[in-house]
């Protein structure tokens, strides 16, 4: 699976050479036997699949994370001691944590998948003088194949024959509009795979005409072939929430152990029962573990990924949907993700004036003589009710259309006689016409040409200035991104093709663009309000790159924009001093798109990166979190990729940025509260001795206390609204802790006030000789976790700025938590399980007014906060 010879050498040979050097001839091909030997060298023309994972061994990859251990023990734990609650539940995270790690690492093996499904299942070549269909896997190197319109390119081909042949190189290059190939020899090294237009590659499509070329490469050493073999490098990687609970699974179990004996042993010299402290340890274990975090993560991001379908984003790996809320570069591809991928008559230029277009502001004359030239001179035709052909004359068939001059209507006046089809060679198209008096001609095309075709009518007397002056206006269209054609018409009274090339008279110039989404420019400044980078990676021209980049405001005068040639003249090193000024990568490859992801995530950023085509889909894998698109996208991409964007449109993304850095600041919270609660239970097990107190808490309380408000209360905390902030802040870096700005802090000091509030009341209970001291503290730290819960629903707006019923599920939880806390302090048959003693209604205030301290405590941190104190 190779080519002889490095295949980037083929588009400077000539075909005599290239035969001559694979051993074949464009008439007889290759013989059987040179087939059958060529075939057990180089191998099948395929891309060979990668051997799978087995289930079992994806399974156990998945359960040793620490953290899945941590709670594998926490449920053997919660078993010991009874709670059988507990450890169901915990089984159940784990499994469902399980399936959706294999399932994402399944996912990465369906990409190679969907890209040996696109080649072609047979070919048409020529072997031992005879044309012969074969299955494309049978294809070697020296084989003469036939492409007509329709195939898909079976191998990597150098043409050979060619006869108006137009391919859709999209899904390989990026670059929207089809390519017209030739068979001439490209004297250059400095070629991008857009611009090997003497080449037909593996798995483009033929749009139209029919040619004859040599095969150069198969297999793996096709474009194609490379491109799935970067797909394969490297491991899946984990996100940076996955990174981040990681550490924080193994901190919290080294944690739990060193607190646990400690707890255990003071307990053992204060004289307490061994089976009691034993039974405490582990209890203050399960509670100290927070169980219902994979589940709380597996809600936000399911939470999220449902809140992204409707706003045309879909999450295909869950994880995903927070990576979003890191990303500091987002490389966009320009065709239909920044623009409209349509292209739309944009400006005109007829009789030394400019027109935005064939408006009422454009004479009549004008009009009529531009209007037929686009209707009549162009390929468009009508199918299934609807216009198809080449994008450009898509676009100057509705601007005639518009105007009145209907191709269909015109063609039944000025029926088409002759025509000399778009060819790399000539520059332009001709059709002859009939119309009443003779016939006329009309010609589209390259300005250089037309103008060259008009020489004579250009250079006449008076008019020596009207050739520069239409370069001039050609450069400066050009300049401004549009795609220029010139148009003329001759009449004519023969159909010789020597008389239609030259002759003509100059009509004007048209120039087409893919204008921006108009919801694209204030996405940008979003990005840019939020500390993300825009970035325009397109396989286009670098003059319509730049103008929509420009546009857009994704580059400026401060900025760089460099071509892919430029890229691969451009050392590693350089590139990372460059890489943060560089805005615009025109008429880059596959490669070139890797190795930008790579160096900016090299020198720390976190790359989104964007794209449709098969050349997408390793900078997509490669990517920090790769984008598909969904309506123009191939199943490679879309396979590669974490998220797919339903309507193509990059306000997507950034709706989805703002969507992953809410889930990360509720992830955050539910964090926040769950270690702050834990914090709370160790601060008072472990003082308890010291200030001469009794053990506190019950082991069945402990777990209960964990039951209760870790469960419903931190579940609706992924439903907490995005803070008002949340777009106008910098990403988080990457490498960020989970306790960052503040919240190890918090977790320590408000544990801590939890805990001693809640000795103190334990001390006053006992000093009082109330009988049900227990039920007292064991109901004072329920509600003042509670109230915590209420306070931190936002990190810097107080609760009353955010509004009470912005989270109806958060408050319906509280209410239901509390009810069920109640229910054990009174109900008379719960009393006797959980060891409690119903309450007066002073004896309840009381452990309510408590609690309330908490709450006013996180709201005065806040107001500090606020306030820019620290």
């Amino acid at each position: 699976m190779a080519s002889i010879r490095p295949k980037e050498m083929w588009h400077r040979q000539n075909a005599e050479t290239i035969l001559r050097a694979l051993g074949t001839t464009p008439e007889f091909g290759l013989t059987s036997r040179h087939a059958k030997e060529t075939l057990k060298v180089l191998g099948p023309n395929e891309i060979a699949a990668r051997e799978s994972t087995s289930l079992g061994r994806l399974l156990v990859h998945q359960l040793s994370d620490f953290m899945i251990v941590l709670l594998v023990v926490a449920a053997v734990i919660s078993g010991i001691v009874g709670d059988v609650v507990d450890t169901i539940a915990i089984v159940v995270i784990v499994v469902l944590n399980a399936a959706v790690g294999v399932f994402q690492e399944y996912r990465a093996q369906r990409a190679i998948a969907a890209l040996r499904r696109m080649s072609a299942l047979s070919a048409r070549v020529i072997r031992d003088g005879a044309k012969k269909v074969i299955a494309a896997r049978d294809i070697v190197v020296g084989d003469i194949v036939i492409i007509e319109a329709g195939d898909v390119v079976p191998a990597d081909l150098r043409l050979i024959e060619s006869t108006s042949l137009v391919v859709d190189e999209s899904a390989l290059t990026g670059e929207s509009i089809p390519v017209t190939k030739h068979t001439d020899i490209i004297d250059s090294d400095d070629l991008v795979i857009g611009e090997h237009l003497n080449m037909a590659f593996r798995s483009t499509l033929v749009n139209r005409g029919r040619a004859k070329g040599v095969v150069i490469a198969t297999g793996r050493a096709t474009e194609i072939g490379r491109i799935a073999d970067l797909l394969r490098s490297g491991p899946p990687r984990k996100s940076p929430l996955q990174k981040r609970l990681t550490i924080l699974g193994r901190r919290i179990g080294l944690a739990v152990i060193l607190i646990c004996i400690l707890i255990f042993a003071i307990g053992l010299l204060q004289g307490q029962p061994g089976l009691l402290m034993f039974l405490t340890a582990l209890s203050l274990a399960v509670a100290a573990v927070p169980e219902a975090l994979p589940a709380v993560v597996t809600v936000s991001l399911g939470l999220g990924a449902r809140h992204l379908s409707t706003l045309n984003a879909l999450v295909r790996r869950l994880p995903a949907v927070e990576t979003l809320g890191s990303v500091t570069y987002i490389c966009a591809d320009k065709t239909g993700t920044l623009t409209e991928n349509r292209m739309k008559l944009s400006v005109i230029y007829c009789d030394t004036r400019e027109y935005a277009g064939l408006t009422s502001a454009v004479p009549e004359p004008v009009v009529s003589r531009m209007a037929e030239v686009m209707a009549l001179c162009n390929d468009v035709e009508f199918e299934s009710g609807a216009v198809k052909g080449d994008p450009t004359e898509v676009a100057l068939f509705e601007a005639a259309n518009a105007v009145g001059f209907d191709k269909f209507e015109l063609e039944k006046k000025m029926p088409r006689v002759a025509d000399l089809p778009f060819e790399s060679a000539r520059q332009c198209m001709v059709t002859v016409h009939k119309k009443e008096a003779g016939q006329v001609a009309l010609i589209k095309g390259a300005p250089e040409r037309v103008l060259e075709g008009c020489a004579d009518q250009l250079t006449s007397a008076g008019r020596s200035s009207i050739e520069a002056d239409i370069h001039r206006v050609a450069d400066e269209f050009a300049a401004r991104g549009y795609r220029i054609l010139a148009l003329a018409c001759k009449d004519v009274t023969t159909q010789a093709e020597g008389d239609l090339e030259s002759g003509w008279t100059f009509i004007g110039l048209v120039g087409l663009s893919d204008q921006p989404r108009p919801e694209a420019h204030k996405a940008i400044e979003l990005c840019k309000r939020a500390g993300i980078v825009p970035v325009m990676i397109t396989g286009d021209h670098p003059e319509t790159a730049n103008y929509i980049a420009n546009a857009l405001g994704i580059s400026d005068i401060t900025t760089d924009s460099i071509t892919g040639v430029e890229l691969q003249n451009m050392t590693d090193s350089e590139l990372e001093r460059r890489v943060e000024k560089i805005r615009v990568y025109a008429r880059v490859d596959a490669v070139a798109k890797i190795r930008i992801v790579r160096t900016l995530q090299k020198i720390g950023h976190f790359v989104a990166m964007t794209g449709d085509g098969v050349n997408d889909a390793p900078a997509l894998k490669q990517a920090s979190i790769g984008v598909a698109m969904g309506q123009r996208g191939t199943d490679v991409a879309r396979e590669a990729a974490e998220l797919v964007l339903l309507d193509d449109n990059f306000a997507t993304i950034v709706a989805a940025v703002n969507e992953g850095r809410r889930i990360y600041d509720d992830i955050r919270k539910f964090v926040k509260y769950a270690l702050t609660t834990n914090s709370g239970e160790i601060w008072l097990l472990f003082l308890a001795p010291f200030l001469g107190l009794p053990v506190p808490l019950l082991p069945l309380q402990l777990l209960w206390i964990n039951l209760v408000t870790d469960g419903l209360p931190g579940l609706a905390l992924s439903a907490e609204p995005a803070e008002r902030n949340v777009m106008q802040r910098p990403p988080r870096p990457p490498d960020e802790s989970i306790f960052a700005h503040g919240l190890g802090a918090h977790i320590i000091w408000v544990g801590f006030l939890i805990g001693s509030f809640t000795l103190a009341t334990e001390a006053w209970a006992l000093h009082n000789e109330l009988p049900n001291w227990q039920t007292i503290v064991f109901t004072t730290i329920v509600i003042s976790q509670l109230f915590h819960c209420l306070a931190i629903r936002s990190e810097r707006y107080s609760l009353f700025q955010i509004g009470i019923g912005t989270n109806l599920p958060l408050i319906l939880a509280i209410a239901v938590t509390i009810l069920a806390q109640l229910a054990v302090i009174y109900v008379p048959a719960l009393n006797a399980i959980f060891r409690t003693q119903p309450l007066t209604a002073n004896e309840l205030l009381w452990c309510f007014a408590v609690a309330s301290t908490v709450f006013i405590a996180v709201e005065l941190e806040k107001l500090i906060l606020r306030r820019g104190a620290y």
